[in-house]
């Protein structure tokens, strides 16, 4: 089964012909779909408009937030609510071409888990979207080492069983082939259509790169060291350490060779970076523990369930 998950932020113009353009693209492929629609808290009639589409249409599913959380929330409500074996998400403005969604299961059924669309003739204000989209993207690429041309992109296919598994909170939507990276996935992009807005206005804008900055460094820290808290850890412990012994060492030479007193603040201070590069480091060590802690866990568990199961059978 198919799920089609369209997350909707004051998009009362739109949602109808979304609806529409969504179910002429696919019935024609003969499988079972339904259609999760979220309301990321509208202040307009949006979610009144949905709640008509699903009296009129049983396979629509509407979800209602309260108050505005963000895509990435509204994508997570749709994903937990969605009974699919794959899931395809995009956005409610018509941008995305959902008949772009057959090539988009052929990349599926080929064996890949993520397929990621590229709006490969972007139809955006250069300044305001385009621009900051590829410094964007070339930064994802670059920190996390997962090459997608366009990973904000809203129109994208999972395999549900990958994408439950994955941690999505704030803007991380955009950073899904990343963090399906850490699992091993199988990830492909294919050139996707992209039209002009013809509803409402743009949510997006300059403002939110300092956030896109932000994710990718969180990105980057669970991609590389989810497995190696330590380590990361003592990166960050490394400077303070070298600042604190440089400032202890600075101190006992004036004393021992210069002046004949200890400068108590540099000292002070040298012993205040040590200290918070030892309390950085047990940090890193309680985070081994913790992450082996949970592999035994599981590994305890797995044995469990091989021991019903095994009795089940007998």
């Amino acid at each position: 089964m198919l799920s089609v998950i369209v997350p909707f932020y004051n998009e009362e113009g739109s949602i109808r012909e979304t609806h529409t353009a969504i179910v002429e693209a696919v019935e024609p492929l003969g499988i079972p779909f339904e259609m999760v629609f979220v309301d990321d808290g509208s202040q307009d009639g949006t979610l009144y408009t949905a709640t008509a589409i699903a009296l009129e249409d049983t396979r629509v599913t509407v979800v209602g937030f309260r108050r505005n959380y963000g895509q990435t929330a509204a994508m997570v409500a749709g994903i937990e609510h969605a009974r699919g074996q794959v899931l395809v998400t995009m956005d409610g403005d018509l941008q995305n071409d959902p008949r772009d969604i057959e090539r988009l299961l052929a990349s599926i059924n080929d064996g890949y888990d993520i397929v990621v669309g590229w709006r490969y003739e972007r139809q955006d204000k250069l300044l305001l979207r385009r621009i900051p989209s590829g410094i964007a993207n070339w930064l994802i690429g670059k920190i996390t080492g997962v090459r997608v041309h366009d990973s904000g992109c809203s129109l994208k296919a999972f395999r549900a069983s990958l994408i439950r598994e994955l941690p999505l909170y704030v803007e991380m939507h955009r950073y899904i082939p990343a963090m399906a990276y850490i699992a091993g996935s199988r990830i492909t992009e294919i050139k996707v259509r992209h039209h002009a807005r013809r509803f409402g206005t743009s949510k997006y804008g300059l403002s939110r790169v300092y956030k896109v900055l932000l994710d990718v460094v969180i990105v980057k820290m669970l991609t590389t060291f989810a497995e190696r808290p330590l380590l990361w850890f003592s990166i960050l412990a490394t400077p303070l350490a070298l600042v604190g012994t440089m400032a202890i060492a600075n101190s006992i030479w004036r004393w021992a060779y210069v002046t004949g007193t200890l400068p108590v603040p540099v000292a002070g201070s040298g012993i205040i970076f040590l200290m918070a590069a030892f309390i950085l480091v047990l940090s890193g060590v309680l985070g081994e523990f913790i992450f082996r802690l949970g592999d035994l866990r599981e590994q305890d568990f797995a044995r469990l369930t091989t021991r019903v199961s095994v009795g089940n059978h007998e």
